[in-house]
């Protein structure tokens, strides 16, 4: 086994990084989901749920721990944008409804 790169093992010591497990990562990924259900806009819930979606798959191959935690730190920074935006949404919700919401006749 090569030397030990201290400055990263301090670095995880000093910041609480942990192993984040599976569990919270799918834990994040609903919770993004159920926030993207709470916007009135069909736009914007279907865009945050592409996006979200989109970045879980484009980040599903991540190997290192310290970019895993960097995406699962982002997730939850952009689940925390998205509540507060879903409260601020829901106060200047739209009267009329998007055509893509309307029921068919």
């Amino acid at each position: 086994m090569g030397p030990v790169n201290t400055s990263i093992l301090y670095f995880r010591q000093a910041t609480g990084l942990a192993a984040i497990s599976r569990g919270e990562i799918l834990y994040l990924y609903r919770s993004l989901l159920r926030t993207a259900r709470q916007f009135c806009d069909y736009n914007i819930r279907e865009y945050t749920k592409r996006r979200t979606i989109d970045a879980f798959r484009q980040n599903q191959n991540l190997t290192d721990s310290l970019a895993i935690s960097a995406a699962y730190s982002d997730g939850k920074t952009q689940l925390d944008v998205a509540k507060r935006q879903a409260v601020v949404y829901s106060l200047y919700a739209p009267t009329i409804k998007s055509v893509m919401e309307a029921k068919s006749i």
